[in-house]
């Protein structure tokens, strides 16, 4: 292969492209991501509860989610290829370097789960989340941060978008029960804030990597030595918990993290980051509400405000949703 051939393959790759996943199942493929983060924010919300320590928690899910993905490595030589991608790419200076650190907006989003998601409980957690990946979604597309290039925000995803944060304001103002409540917010609409980030820098990986098996793999890679270092600070200073509990799907956190990033970076060039933003939105808020309602932790049950807040995320959802359907228009 001749160098100019080499370079312009390596440009094919980088540049957006048209994505074989047809629309309409990527949308809803990123409805069910969004449940899958729910489900994980209980089963690291119990499980940071459980240990006592946040931290601990979070290492945990990363980690296993790092050992799973390991052994697909091991398995999968399409994995292993992709490495040797990006590190050429890297050197190239055609994928810039800090597209690799994704995995510390995981890192941060995992150890909120860990932190407050039990004390907030899982609706108003998720809600505080949005909050975060609505506005780093439009943001990130405005400024073509992800694979799938700048693209323009009409106006009803900006409605949507606004429709959402005030969904998420209006969720929170009636679930508040002072101060305290309100500074553990903070944790949770910081690292939605790194998702959207997360988002699409994994998807650039993805599409230079041509394997999601890659970029999830870096993804947790960095994030479970950043948890790791984390952890052991905070070891140091207050100790470190060793009591861990035995029911088993406390520990499925890190697969089912495994799951959702790599579709999230299988799909962000289809639907942009403010749309798989969106659409994750909803179902957060469906699973986050359907965990509350059927199984709810003690002391935060659910409200009025929590219901009309989750039904006005997501007709926001489908209002940003419209135009891209829009007969005879371009997908933007």
């Amino acid at each position: 292969m001749t160098e100019d051939s080499a370079r312009t393959r390596t440009d094919a790759s980088a540049a957006p492209a048209a994505s074989s996943v047809p629309i309409w199942l990527a949308l809803l493929f990123s409805v069910l991501i969004g449940a899958m983060y729910a489900v994980q924010s209980r089963v690291n919300g119990e499980l940071g509860h459980q240990i006592g320590d946040g931290f601990t928690a979070a290492v945990i899910s990363f980690g296993s989610g790092l050992v799973i993905l390991s052994l697909g490595l091991v398995v999968f030589r399409s994995g292993r290829r992709g490495l040797q991608l990006v590190t050429r790419a890297v050197r190239a200076k055609t994928l810039s370097w800090w597209h690799l650190f994704g995995g510390l907006a995981g890192a941060l989003f995992v150890l909120s789960q860990g932190l407050v998601a039990a004390p907030l409980g899982i609706a108003l957690f998720t809600v505080a989340v949005v909050a975060g990946q609505t506005v780093s979604g439009v943001l990130i597309d405005r400024f073509g941060i992800g694979p799938g290039g700048r693209r323009p925000l009409h106006a009803s995803k900006i409605v949507g978008a606004v429709l959402a944060l005030v969904a998420v304001a209006w969720t929170v103002s009636g679930e508040l029960g002072g101060s305290d409540a309100l500074w553990l917010l903070v944790l949770p609409l910081v690292a939605g804030i790194g998702q959207g980030w997360q988002q699409a820098v994994n998807g650039q990986v993805r599409v230079t990597a041509q394997s999601a098996l890659t970029a999830t793999f870096l993804n947790f890679l960095t994030g479970s030595v950043a948890l790791v270092l984390a952890a052991l600070v905070h070891g140091v200073l207050v100790g470190f918990a060793l009591d861990l509990p035995g029911n088993p799907w406390l520990y499925t956190g890190g697969l089912i993290g495994c799951i959702f990033i790599a579709g999230a970076a299988l799909v962000v060039r289809t639907t942009g980051v403010l749309m798989l933003g969106l659409c994750i939105v909803a179902g957060q808020l469906l699973c986050a509400l359907a965990l509350d309602l059927l199984a709810p932790t003690q002391g935060h049950p659910v409200g009025v405000t929590t219901l009309a807040g989750t039904a006005l995320a997501l007709v926001a959802v489908v209002i940003a949703a419209v135009r891209w359907h829009r007969p005879g228009h371009a997908r933007t």
